[in-house]
């Protein structure tokens, strides 16, 4: 997970989230107003919304609403079953109803890779990059 993460409001540019994203390489981005989250973006919404000729569209014009809410203490394996079953890239994490943080299949792959080097340890330092 991504602790503390940046987001941005409903009414900022598609622009102003891109370079958000770019400044902090990231690819979503959890939607507020008022600390109250509101939707998830994503840098392929905004490619889409681009591609349709959107460019001067704001956030509010893209983004998914009611993203995929899930509290900071849910066991992991009920959110990725759940991002899996729901086919999605993230799950917004929250803590008393705050944000606290973002959950993405980029975080997904991060632990299992970890998870494979603990497990499944390699001799001799072939190991893969």
């Amino acid at each position: 997970m991504t602790p503390f993460p940046h987001s941005v409001a409903p009414a900022a540019s598609l622009g102003q989230a891109m370079r958000l994203m770019e400044d902090h390489s990231v690819h979503h981005l959890p939607v507020t107003e008022n600390h109250t989250i509101v939707g998830v973006v994503s840098h392929r919404d905004i490619i889409a919304a681009r591609a349709e000729g959107k460019d001067t569209a704001a956030v509010s014009d893209v983004l998914v609403a009611n993203p995929y809410l899930v509290d900071l203490n849910e066991p992991i394996e009920n959110v990725l079953s759940a991002m899996a079953g729901r086919h999605i890239g993230s799950a917004i994490v929250t803590r008393q109803g705050r944000l606290a943080g973002i959950f993405t299949w980029v975080d997904v792959c991060r632990c299992f890779a970890e998870y494979i080097r603990t497990r499944f340890p390699r001799g001799g330092g072939d190991e893969a990059a």
